[in-house]
């Protein structure tokens, strides 16, 4: 399944996952088929960008010379597209002050021709 339009969404700042027409499942991961009712009908659509912390590491391990550490890597629960996670970090906070339940909203950091989605806390 082509998942450019994953990855390039950022470039206007709206998050979009794949929506099944025929009965509304989001699908994330990016496949060509609904898994609810196999359809192959699935369109990129947007959601709001916002979400919760559902589960979250703080990584303490240098892996690049030019990654800094600590930095948090969380699951986040996207409101309006039920059953999508998505894996990110939580940026431009204190890694000590994230928790589960952490209300958080998207970001894009471009890295060449690709939009990173990151999420920020709110609230």
């Amino acid at each position: 399944m082509d998942s450019r339009f994953f990855w390039a969404s950022g470039a206007d700042g709206v998050l979009r996952f794949l929506r099944c027409d025929a009965c509304e499942t989001f699908v994330h991961p990016p496949r060509p088929v609904c898994p609810s009712c196999l359809s192959e009908n699935v369109v990129p659509s947007p959601v709001p960008g916002t979400g919760v912390v559902e589960s979250f590491t703080i990584n303490r391990q240098k892996w690049h010379p030019a990654l800094p550490v600590p930095f948090v890597i969380a699951r986040v629960a996207i409101d309006s597209a039920p059953g999508v996670i998505l894996t990110s970090n939580i940026i431009d906070c204190d890694p000590e002050s994230v928790d589960i339940g952490d209300r958080v909203e998207v970001t894009f950091e471009q890295a060449e021709d690709v939009w990173l989605p990151l999420f920020r806390k709110i609230g």
